[in-house]
């Protein structure tokens, strides 16, 4: 009431001196009433006139040129209720409103209240969907971003189509991309969305001024305590994706009169089963932080949180799977005791804590945090030995298996496989039980790969205005690794032990631990493998932004040295010499730079040009090729390098907002890898093999539209498009190693890749849409969404020189036409396919009330409204790894190793019910 009656005081004095006082000019400060801090990128607009102004960092803004006479000031910034401010203009004369004060608006805070990291999104194991849930926290900026968040997401969309190990995620400046693969473990904080609300982004190669950041873009969470809005807030949430349930409840006290913060925050997440069959989901997650201030100048504020998740996976299917049992179709889950049991079942338990310690002054500002992270990782699995194969699609089990051949076809056991993967189709858990109570010793067991890792981090960041128009920001970081590996027996499924051997090997080779043979495994034991990796990171960075009245630009230079060592702790039967002990240690030193600047050609014109090279050392997971058995290393390991530059050009008035980019990034010198069982290798060997392909390139060229048009006051139109070309861009070289070949047979020469696409996302997506925002708080947004040209993964194995030749060197000769098979039937058989295009219309809206003073609402998104049937990703299988196995199988009606696909969800849906007081 005391800024309504400021505000009303302001007004009448300014139209009483009216006659008194002129105008030409018009000044002030605009900040966040309930957090008090400075809001940059405020619109303050004449209204009826093409005349306005925009708040910089600091919330100030100058307008000149006002026209003379009574005049009305619209303050305009999303996510806040507007304000009408009147005034009367005289010549010759400078107006300042001095601060003002916007409140959150009751829409924001119900969307605030939802916006959250879908679990859906967060399937994988690194794979397939965390690459692009670092649009989930773009959602609050422009249009594009916004789209490519929330409509695009679903199709497994990734902005650029940059996995989101180019991206950096950082909570209080501590990076949190893992040192094993350079993705966010976005689990480590799931369910905890409104104590991460507070966030500050980058887009693309644009300055941070907490880290220098990777192509895709920075992402920094603020746990400050005192950055929160003083709330009590509960939610409860129904839907019908990875969980059905959840709860929430958040407390914040804002800095009390003793100079103390404290935000408690904690949810509840759960399904018997998710929208894919046999998916269970449980998931707790807690969130405490406390803040005091020492005095004007220093704080140190405390943070820890925990989200334990346990939840069952899904599995990839044959088209002959899906057309038999339906795209829900899950083969990882049976009935035991009337409940579906899940064998591969995800658990993630990785408390953090950080301490960080705040100075500021009128200068400067340093922020340092210190954190501490530990907890494990498992993924079960079911193992087997010298027994049937478990998995319910299995191929011997499948109709295909019994027409595989045209001068013996079976159609009678056809049938008869048919109807028993209909009429069951699951694990059998029963029959593993009876198998293990007949034999004594287990063949069948459920076991997990476990990661337990312990990490401490170190980070401190300098901000500093050095002279007027120009920050600096710099800081220094370093993290401490220490993971053990290990395989770890869950369950022995009613037998009395496992002797730990490999099924694959012979002889001694068959020993996973030559210094304890034969050795018997009982429940919670390690067995199989296991080793140490210690890692540390040391890096620094520097930057400086100029900011002058038509050009602002910077330049950046960032540091980092890189090191790992792997130590095993068994001595594996086939790489006796090369597995117990500590391998060589690996050192990376990489240095990159980028810089940009954005020229006005007036307040609504401007362009702004970004360049950078960013060189990035291997991942741990690319640099041993084997780390689960041996101390080896990565053939011609060396660090990626990118080139990337993109262009945009950005158009602004009180009703449009604009930006068209261009974009052009080449990768060098990348690494991948991959495990699977291939037959046809080196004419007739068939082994479980590891695929290394080094010196990779790729380029990603594309462009980006984004525009939303005011309409009315209640009325938006938005627009959003991505155009994309993601291709391999050289012929890189292809490894294997196995039990089977020798350090010669390993290098199987060049894969031919150059202009096949990219998989893992839509590259080109287009969005329209409009949004409707009522002044009695109601709200109602739908879009129409196209994505097309996604494409299967390719195996890199079918396009070496193995794929067409036998051991001797000499073409395989096909067996249609008697003579080699030439280039034209290799590369027939080689088509990339292109899954078809798919259009996806979602809705969402919500309302929300104040009842004295408190808020209450609700929030209903409607995601694929009308069942479009849409694969979202797949890979080719590379067991048939050379020409005459591969025709054979795809010459069959229904290819019994054909591309194994994922399919998106039909029609779903999220609700969000809230009271916030």
């Amino acid at each position: 009431m005391k800024r309504i009656v400021i505000v009303t005081i302001v007004w009448l004095c300014c139209t009483i001196n009216a006659t008194s006082q002129t105008v030409t000019s018009l000044n002030g400060n605009v900040v966040d009433a309930t957090s008090e801090k400075n809001l940059e990128g405020v619109i303050v607009k004449i209204e009826n006139t093409s005349i306005f102004g925009e708040t910089n960092s600091n919330g100030e803004f100058n307008i000149e040129k006002i026209p003379i006479g009574n005049q009305i000031i619209l303050i305009t910034f999303e996510g806040f209720s507007s304000q009408n401010i009147p005034i009367t203009s005289i010549e010759n004369k400078t107006y300042n409103l001095g601060t003002i004060f916007l409140y959150p608006s009751i829409t924001e805070l119900q969307e605030t209240s939802i916006i959250s990291l879908s679990d859906d999104d967060l399937l994988d194991d690194g794979d397939r969907s965390s690459d692009y849930i670092a649009g989930l926290f773009q959602s609050s900026k422009d249009t594009y971003l916004r789209a490519a968040a929330f409509n695009f997401g679903q199709a497994w969309f990734k902005v650029r189509g940059y996995d989101s190990s180019y991206g950096t995620i950082s909570i209080n400046g501590i990076e949190m991309n893992k040192l094993y693969d350079g993705r966010p473990q976005w689990s480590d904080w799931g369910g905890l969305n409104d104590a991460f609300r507070n966030q500050y982004f980058t887009n693309g190669l644009s300055p941070s001024e907490t880290t220098f950041g990777g192509v895709l873009g920075t992402t920094n969470f603020s746990t400050r305590a005192s950055d929160y809005q003083k709330v009590s807030k509960v939610s409860l949430s129904a839907t019908n994706k990875s969980y059905t349930g959840r709860v929430m409840a958040t407390y914040a006290t804002g800095m009390n009169k003793n100079n103390w913060a404290f935000v408690a925050s904690g949810s509840r997440r759960i399904a018997d089963e998710g929208y894919l069959e046999g998916t269970s989901y449980n998931a707790w997650a807690a969130f405490l932080a406390v803040e005091k201030k020492l005095n004007a100048s220093h704080s140190l504020n405390l943070t820890a949180f925990i989200a334990p998740n346990r939840r069952g996976k899904s599995s990839p299917n044959t088209q002959e799977v899906y057309d038999l049992k339906g795209n829900k179709y899950n083969a990882y889950w049976g009935e035991q005791v009337g409940d579906k049991r899940n064998s591969r079942m995800k658990e993630i338990v990785e408390p953090i804590v950080m301490l960080s310690h705040f100075y500021k002054n009128e200068k400067m500002s340093l922020k340092t945090t210190v954190a501490y992270q530990f907890g494990h990782i498992g993924n079960s699995r079911l193992g087997y030995f010298n027994a049937p194969n478990p998995d319910p699609t299995y191929w011997k089990y499948l109709p295909s298996s019994y027409l595989r051949f045209d001068d013996n076809l079976d159609y009678a056991n056809a049938y008869l496989a048919e109807q028993e993967f209909l009429d069951n189709g699951q694990l059998d858990w029963n029959e593993l039980y009876e198998v293990n109570a007949n034999n004594g010793n287990s063949l069948y067991y459920l076991y997990e790969d476990r990661v337990d890792d312990t990490q401490i981090s170190f980070n401190s960041i300098y901000n500093s205005t050095l002279i007027k128009n120009l920050n600096l920001s710099t800081g220094v970081s370093f993290q401490n690794l220490t993971s053990e590996n290990y395989g770890n027996m869950l369950d022995l499924l009613g037998g009395n032990g496992f002797v730990d051997l490999d099924q694959y090997a012979e002889g001694e080779a068959q020993q996973n631990d030559l210094n304890n043979p034969n050795r018997v495994v009982g429940v919670n034991d390690k067995f199989q493998y296991n080793y140490t990796i210690k890692a540390s990171v040391v890096g620094a960075f520097a930057q400086l932004q100029f900011t002058k009245r038509k050009l602002d630009y910077f330049v950046g230079l960032n540091f980092k040295n890189t090191s790992y060592q792997r130590e095993g702790l068994y001595q594996n039967g086939t790489y006796l010499n090369n597995s117990f002990g500590k391998s060589e240690k690996l050192s990376f030193s990489d240095f990159s730079g980028k810089g940009g600047f954005t020229y006005k050609f007036t307040g609504r014109h401007l362009v702004t040009i970004n360049g950078a090279f960013i060189s990035n050392s291997p991942t741990i997971r690319n640099a041993f090729s084997n780390s689960r058995v041996n101390n080896l290393i990565t053939p011609d390991l060396t660090s990626e390098k990118i080139m990337t530059s993109d262009i945009s050009y950005i158009f602004r008035s009180s009703k449009i907002q604009s930006r068209i980019t261009a974009y052009y990034t080449k990768f060098s010198d990348a690494i991948e890898t991959s495990f699977f069982f291939a037959e046809g290798l080196l004419g007739d060997q068939a082994d479980f093999v590891n695929e290394i392909m080094t010196g990779v390139d790729k380029k990603n060229i594309g462009a980006e539209l984004s525009f939303d048009y005011q309409v009315t006051s209640t009325i938006k139109l938005l627009g959003a498009g991505g155009f994309g070309q993601f291709t391999y861009d050289n012929n890189p070289q292809l490894y294997l190693q196995s039990e089977s070949f020798t350090d010669e047979d390993s290098d199987f020469g060049i894969a031919y890749l150059k202009d096949y696409r990219i998989s893992g996302t839509p590259q080109r997506a287009y969005s329209l849409g409009f949004e409707y925002r009522d002044p009695n708080f109601w709200w109602f947004q739908a879009s129409a969404n196209f994505l097309s040209n996604n494409y299967l993964d390719i195996s890199p194995l079918l396009r070496t020189d193995n794929f067409y030749t036998d051991s001797d060197g000499v073409p395989f000769v096909d067996d249609e036409t008697g003579v080699e098979a030439s280039q034209e039937q290799v590369n027939s058989l080689l088509i990339q396919e292109k899954f078809d295009d798919a259009f996806l219309v979602n809705l969402v809206g919500g309302k929300s009330w104040l009842i004295n003073r408190n808020y209450a609402g609700f929030f209903l998104g409607i995601n694929n409204v009308l069942g479009e049937l849409f694969k979202t990703g797949g890979f080719e299988q590379s067991r048939n790894a050379n020409y005459p196995e591969l025709k054979q199988d795809k010459q069959l009606n229904k290819p019994i190793f054909g591309p194994k696909y994922w399919y998106g969800n039909n029609t779903s849906f999220y609700l969000n019910l809230y009271i916030r007081f």
